[in-house]
């Protein structure tokens, strides 16, 4: 089924399917609340709903008007102060490519969130949603955003969504969207933040260069939490040994995790697999044959060590340790494979002598819970009537375009940079999870220490760690810490 043919399906009074030719209308619906946050209460007018997003159209260089391209699916979140117009507003989505926003928005940030329990202590459906005490609302104005093609967010009738599934439209499309919300809302003059997670980092971290560029839009931060901004780091291909030593010690963090380091505290296994990591690892796969044999010994050995996998495994693979197959092999005495999103998660696989896991429990583990949490709250609770089914994880947006990089690594290093010389006010946060074995926490330092920036905005980074993995707020602890962490972020 079409996009196109979709939209017949939506139950908002069949505006476009009664009227073929009419053009595309905002549907957005308003609800007043109050949640107890930080011990206060606090009022807030939540409204959901679909913007149309339009392009000045030239033929000849003679003006054509506003052409409709995309209904893009938001969730804002306003308090409800005479000063609401001076609190921050933080623009939020997650990554993928094809993922919406209900990870972050009902996991970590929003004033309501999804019982998902954690890896050994999964929540049973049909699930339920409970009040987030410690949303980042308290502190900040929020915007959920819905890339085309995830969640309710569609290419108008007769476009073409496969125009929006690529780095670049994606970026201009998401782009227009905030300077759009920021217009109608009067927030010019409110500080602003831009929270991706996943390869919503990478898209954060362009956004604020394309926002800074063309719009005169200066964001006052940047919420990266798993972050990827250099592809090159993560993508294990032909003559690219960078990722095998830069997921070592996710590696560790997560044998440890699986008690293949006995009682050695993490942090002490975490120091020897970064060493390892930063020097030894890569020299010896630059040396390539040259290579003795003793040294290839000692860096088999202390590789199996710091992995929990045999050193026979190690040398067959000739020091390469790609991550689909970690997570198939570590556990595969017992029959249990690890995720990927989260190595503190196991699961099962049909065939126990397979090369890759064919399901990462991490994500099949939580998956439900956020799918019945964002679909009963938006329609039940924020009252937003559409029959679409809400992508939650979209395999539409694929294959992702990603021509702007054609022969080269997919990288944002150079717009991050780029917006941090132009704009020396602007300050990033990251997040990181030891067990993310997507988006390794040593790959995203490795990218931060190659940033082209001047020594004086070094300071304008921090970097947290959290005891677990991609989605590190569905691990309790982690997501009260890391929500303070942001609370304090946005609140300088």
């Amino acid at each position: 089924m079409t996009a196109s043919e979709e939209t017949d399906n939506t139950g908002e009074s069949n505006r476009q399917s009664s009227t073929p030719s009419a053009e595309p209308t905002d549907d957005l619906v308003s609800t007043h609340h109050t949640i107890t946050a930080n011990g206060k209460q606090l009022s807030y007018t939540a409204t959901a709903g679909r913007y149309v997003l339009r392009e000045e159209s030239y033929t000849d260089g003679k003006f054509d008007g506003h052409v409709a391209g995309a209904e893009v699916f938001v969730t804002s979140y306003v308090a409800d102060s005479p000063e609401s117009s001076d609190r921050p507003v933080t623009f939020a989505f997650n990554g993928g490519p094809g993922a919406a926003s209900a990870f972050l928005h009902m996991g970590l940030l929003g004033p309501r969130k999804v019982v998902s329990g954690d890896a050994g202590q999964l929540a049973a459906p049909p699930y339920g949603l409970t009040d987030n005490p410690e949303t980042l609302l308290a502190h900040s104005d929020l915007v959920f955003i819905d890339p085309v093609s995830t969640g309710f967010s569609r290419a108008v009738r007769g476009g073409k969504a496969g125009d929006f599934h690529g780095y670049r439209r994606d970026i201009e499309s998401v782009a227009e969207l905030i300077r759009l919300w920021t217009t109608r809302n009067g927030r010019w003059l409110s500080p602003k933040y831009l929270a991706g997670e996943s390869y919503g980092t990478l898209r954060a971290a362009s956004l604020a260069e394309h926002l800074q560029s063309k719009h005169g839009l200066y964001p006052n931060g940047l919420l990266l939490i798993s972050t990827v901004l250099d592809m090159g780091t993560i993508r294990f291909t032909e003559g690219n040994d960078l990722p095998y030593s830069l997921f070592l010690p996710t590696y560790a963090a997560i044998a440890h995790h699986h008690g293949k380091h006995g009682d050695r505290p993490l942090r002490e296994v975490l120091d020897e697999a970064e060493e390892f990591a930063a020097r030894d690892h890569p020299w010896a796969l630059r040396q390539g044959a040259r290579l003795s044999d003793e040294d290839r010994a000692e860096v088999v050995r202390r590789t199996a060590e710091l992995t929990g996998l045999s050193p026979d495994y190690v040398d067959r693979v000739n020091l390469r340790i790609e991550h689909l197959r970690f997570f198939t092999e570590l556990l595969r005495e017992k029959r249990l494979t690890v995720g990927r999103m989260d190595g503190r998660f196991t699961g099962w696989e049909p065939d126990a002598g397979g090369e890759h896991l064919s399901d990462d429990p991490s994500v099949s583990g939580i998956i439900g819970a956020y799918s019945a949490g964002v679909n009963h709250y938006l329609r039940q609770e924020l009252e937003y009537s559409n029959d679409l089914p809400y992508e939650v994880l979209s395999p539409r947006v694929h294959p992702w375009s990603y021509e702007d990089f054609e022969g080269m690594a997919v990288t944002a290093t150079d717009k991050l940079a780029k917006a941090m010389r132009s704009n020396p006010h602007l300050r990033v946060h990251v997040g990181c999870g030891h067990t993310d074995g997507a988006t390794p926490y040593f790959a995203a330092e490795h990218t931060l220490a190659q940033l082209e920036i001047p020594r004086e905005l070094r300071d304008n980074i921090e970097v947290r760690y959290y005891p677990a993995g991609h989605m590190m707020y569905v691990h309790e602890p982690s997501r009260i810490k890391q929500s303070a962490d942001l609370a304090e972020f946005v609140s300088r």
